[in-house]
């Protein structure tokens, strides 16, 4: 009989002006704490430094070594798959990927391809972003024009949860808030696109409230939590 591994998930987080060593704090819901999960999980953390979110958001490829290195420390520390606490991360995901010998799967996004190839031909996609105006076709992975054009993206900038966000140090926003402006999102997409038959949240804040908007859409909805349960379940 073999030994089940220990799953020990590893995160490039974002900056959040804490001290060398310090954890950030750990909210219900977030896709840091370990009770977020179904299934027993050790979260370890390394902190990106000077990846503060509207950093990481509009991207900076000055940021990579960095990456590179908190994840190469998450390695040494037993990680045995590495994520990040920001989808917006995925412009890093091939670099780390290359640096470590583990799973990384550092975005949501990273599912596009594969939500696209489980629509109908006539079905679209829609990614619901913290920041639109950032997300853009690049981050995608979708090469085909015909197949870019069934992927929409909207975003709640504008909103509390992005203003919050972006402070440095970021402050939580109530779930409910989450829920109401992501909700709002939404509404927005399926009007004018009544094609949509699934939605991709890119940022690591939205899976608190997935349940709630899956029930109030009748729509598959996709996370960062989703994919690091697949992830992981291929390594226990």
């Amino acid at each position: 009989m073999t030994s089940q591994r220990t799953c020990i998930l590893g995160f490039l987080i974002s900056e959040e002006g804490l001290s060398p060593g310090a954890i950030p704090p750990i909210w219900p819901g977030s896709i840091v704490n370990p009770a977020t999960y179904d299934f027993p999980i050790t979260i370890i953390m390394e902190t990106v430094m000077g990846a503060w979110s509207d950093i990481v958001i509009r991207g900076d490829p000055s940021l990579e070594p960095a990456c590179i290195a908190a994840a190469k420390r998450l390695v040494e520390r037993g990680a045995i798959a590495i994520s990040a606490d920001c989808g917006f991360f995925i412009r890093h995901q091939a670099a780390v990927a290359a640096a470590v010998n583990v799973p990384v799967a550092m975005s949501s996004l990273l599912l596009v391809p594969t939500l696209l190839g489980q629509l109908p031909r006539a079905a679209k996609l829609a990614v619901v972003t913290a920041d639109s105006s950032h997300c853009g076709e690049d981050l995608l992975g979708v090469g085909d024009p015909a197949d870019r054009a069934r992927v929409v993206i909207d975003g709640v900038e504008g909103g509390e949860f992005l203003r919050k966000a972006l402070m440095r140090p970021p402050i939580p926003t109530d779930v409910a808030d989450i829920e109401t402006e992501i909700a709002a999102c939404v509404t927005r997409l399926r009007a004018a696109h009544p094609e949509i038959a699934a939605l991709l949240f890119e940022c690591t804040g939205f899976p608190c409230v997935t349940p709630a908007i899956r029930r109030g859409t009748g729509l598959p909805i996709y996370d960062i939590r989703g994919l690091l349960r697949l992830t992981l379940a291929s390594l226990s």
